[in-house]
């Protein structure tokens, strides 16, 4: 049985879980998930308000004190160092896993792994924890064979939980069973027939069950795995790895160090650490990782000895105080703080789910792994420029429409085209629909030329949906006004480079591209106004989706000045991040023909035959959670650009979700919502990847400027009595510069203040007190 674990005053208590969907719910309830994104962080406090479960026991009623109940199952826990140990474990866990009898893995909060695996009859806990520590050669910790051991856990995602066997839900003993093996056990230990190694007995926590077997060669290469990290985790609470794979990103081109430069490249590390280390050579063994450990996770004693030297020489070197590059490294970890609220990691963008809707899986099964997040945000404007006249209403009671402005961010020749394909099949009936409108309204132009008498008034019923990236206001603007006069529908633009926007207007500028953008997002009135008989008039709600590729540099030269103006956080962003395994890989994309038409034309069918306002009990339920889960990432990260961000990419994913919701027709379904959630993250990453320390700066000095703005009155904020070291604090404090010796001077002419020699303090007068200060009061 699974037991979580609470509690009422000082007693501690067990309440059965049910079924799978009762523990999913604990575990991915957005308290949990707000507590376990700081505990990642290296919060001890916030890793103790995780959901507390426990498998040791068998069948529980009530308090657990003097709880005499043995279960079918027991709990391993494995410590990790770092992400490819972590792996490596994972892997040989599931390779093992019916060896071991595994009946659950789970990812800790500190990136090691739980194990629950099912006990052999009349053994102990501690029996069981060795033989799995001696068939996966992990170390194992001798605290955990107690029976009321509580767990800290994680979420329910796929990344957190991994496996787990329903059988966990029951308890294949009866109660009276499990009792009875409990007295068995005891009966046996008292005898002293445990049949448990000597070594587990040992003071220490950890123990390495095969150091019995008198192999020292395999000790030796298996002690080294545990010493890249130990338990020193955060700095700050900026985790150490994170600093780390930072300083290399920073001063290596993201490159570990190799044979070669490893001496070198560890030794500099560790000067630049060693000052947020206490100087101590204990902790710097925690922290800096054995470069010399080869790829299967051993290490020679004499690599061992070589890495430990160089450690011990990088703390010989004179102390400067904390160096610059530690300084340049910790001030970009906190710039991105808000990258990591989205639920990936510094350089890779949270994970697709596993499980898609129909229609997104069928959109990106051409094109390679590498470009599916790209593919699954880049179709969503073209999927909206299918409905007419349908609205969606958001939590918050406003009514919205289908608008998605996609922008995929990408180095030169990464493969930024692999959305064209898709895209081109789902146009294709639109573009269908516009050739004959193009021809009548050419021929009506051929009989209608300009400045002259016109024989006829133009159709009304002209639609042009899909523009090209060279257009001037006039037809820009009667595009906009014929799609709404037939349908409120959409017009549709494609280009490849974002710097062609600018041409979708006379102007060519990208302030009038920024107005149009927030004006498209918002479905706001737009067009003209012309007195000549041969003008274009008109005005109606913009309904403009598009697509634009760029490369990172254009994109932040672009829009440079967007970012705090609520330009940026009404696009969908996406980008295409590229491994150095993808580098090595040809990407082959898939074949589209009439088959791949023909699946999609159902999608297509349904949006353009619906209407009117569409209402889904299930999306408006999520979107409020997210939002809430958003305001709480946003303060557990301290990221004000996160939740300034998190707003409209909410509105995005939302309506993402609505789109896919009819395009199913009318049918919600849990791959939606999964879609929708990863949808919010991946545009949020996205976002503050490539904007997120400008607005992060940008909005810290409009704080800055409110705070300051009006006159200061510095020596009302000081005590009656203060010191010169107080006074200089008090002027940094209101971003003063220089020492301010000019302004004391001031103060003592005018009679504001008195300097005591005995002292050495400055002392308010009276005569000021009186006149200022009594007034304040």
């Amino acid at each position: 049985m699974i037991y979580k674990i609470y509690y009422e005053g000082k007693r501690k208590f067990a309440l059965p879980i049910k079924n799978r969907e009762e523990l999913m719910a604990l575990r991915n309830a957005a308290e949990n998930v707000a507590h376990l994104a700081e505990a990642k962080r290296g919060n001890q406090e916030e890793k103790r308000k995780l959901l507390q479960l426990a498998y040791n026991i068998g069948h529980v009623n009530g308090p657990l004190a003097g709880c005499k109940s043995i279960g079918s199952y027991f709990f391993h826990d494995v410590d990790c160092y770092d992400e490819a140990h972590s792996e490596r474990i994972k892997r040989l866990v599931m390779e093992k896993k019916d060896e071991i009898g595994l009946r659950m893995l789970e990812r800790s909060a500190s990136g090691g792994w739980h194990l629950v695996c099912e006990r052999l009859r009349g053994t102990t806990i501690l029996e069981n924890q060795v033989r799995v520590a001696t068939i996966l050669k992990v170390e194992m910790d001798t605290s955990a064979k107690d029976l009321q051991r509580v767990v800290f856990s994680t979420s329910g995602s796929e990344d957190d939980l991994p496996f787990m066997d329903d059988c966990l839900f029951t308890e294949p003993m009866t109660a009276e069973e499990c009792e009875a093996e409990y007295e068995l056990l005891q009966e046996r230990q008292r005898r002293g027939e445990e049949d448990v190694p000597a070594g587990a007995k040992k003071a220490n926590k950890h123990y390495r069950p095969w150091e019995d077997n008198g192999n020292e060669e395999s000790v030796t290469a298996l002690q080294c795995d545990s010493s890249k990290y130990s338990t020193y985790d955060s700095y700050n609470g900026i985790p150490f790895k994170d600093i780390i794979a930072k300083y290399w990103e920073l001063y290596n081109d993201g490159k570990t160090p190799v044979d070669g430069d490893r001496n070198v490249l560890t030794f500099e590390l560790a000067v630049t650490l060693r000052s947020i280390c206490g100087y101590s050579l204990e902790r710097m063994l925690g922290v800096i990782p054995n470069y010399w450990m080869r790829a299967d996770g051993t290490c020679s004693a004499e690599d061992e000895a070589e890495w430990r030297r160089t450690l011990e020489s990088a703390l010989k070197e004179p102390k400067k105080g904390m160096p610059y590059r530690l300084r340049q490294v910790l001030h970009s970890l906190r710039e991105n703080q808000g990258m990591k609220a989205c639920g990936g990691t510094m350089v890779t963008p949270p994970p697709m789910p596993k499980r898609l809707p129909k229609l997104i899986k069928l959109l990106t099964k051409n094109v390679p792994d590498i470009y599916k997040p790209a593919v699954a945000s880049a179709v969503f404007p073209a999927l909206g420029a299918h409905l007419h006249g349908v609205k969606f209403r958001y939590w918050d009671n406003v009514e919205h429409e289908a608008t998605f402005m996609n922008v995929l961010i990408g180095r030169q020749s990464i493969g930024k085209g692999s959305i064209k394909k898709p895209i081109e099949y789902i146009m294709e009936d639109i573009r269908q629909r516009d050739i004959p409108n193009r021809r009548r309204e050419e021929e009506w132009k051929q009989k209608n030329p300009y400045s002259k008498p016109k024989k006829d008034p133009r159709p009304t019923d002209i639609c042009i949906q899909m523009l090209i990236d060279n257009l001037t206001d006039a037809v820009f603007n009667q595009r906009i006004v014929d799609v709404n006069n037939n349908g409120e529908r959409y017009i549709y633009t494609i280009v490849d480079e974002i710097e062609a926007l600018k041409k979708v207007t006379s102007r060519n500028s990208i302030d009038e591209v920024g107005l149009l953008i927030r004006k498209a997002f918002d479905n706001s009135m737009a067009g003209q106004e012309r007195v000549g008989t041969d003008s274009v008039s008109g005005m109606a709600p913009l309904r403009w989706n598009f697509n634009a590729s760029t490369t990172p540099p254009n994109a932040q030269r672009f829009c440079r000045k967007m970012v705090n103006d609520g330009t940026v956080s009404r696009l969908d962003i996406a980008t295409i991040i590229c491994t150095e395994e993808d580098q090595d890989q040809a990407p082959v994309m898939g074949i589209y023909d009439h088959t791949f038409a023909e699946e999609l034309k159902p999608y297509t069918e349904r949006l353009d035959a619906t209407s009117g306002l569409i209402e889904c009990k299930e999306a408006h339920k999520l979107a409020l959670e997210i939002r809430q889960e958003n305001c709480d990432a946003a303060k557990l990260y301290d990221s004000e650009a996160y939740r300034v961000f998190s707003y409209r990419a909410n509105v995005i994913a939302w309506l993402k979700g609505m789109v896919l919701y009819v395009a199913q027709g009318c049918q919600w379904d849990k791959t939606i919502a999964d879609f929708v959630r990863w949808s919010e993250q991946y545009n949020l990453w996205c976002k503050m990847l490539y904007f997120g320390q400008q607005l992060e700066r940008e909005l810290h000095d409009e704080m800055e400027i409110q705070r300051q703005s009006g006159p200061q009155n510095l020596l009302q904020l000081l005590p009656d009595e203060f010191s010169r070291e107080q006074y200089q604090m008090m002027r940094q404090q209101q971003g003063k510069n220089g020492n301010g010796a000019s302004t004391l001077r001031q103060w003592v002419k005018r009679g504001h203040i008195v300097y005591d020699e005995v002292t050495g303090n400055y002392c308010k007068t009276n005569e000021y007190k009186n006149k200022f200060e009594g007034n304040k009061k």
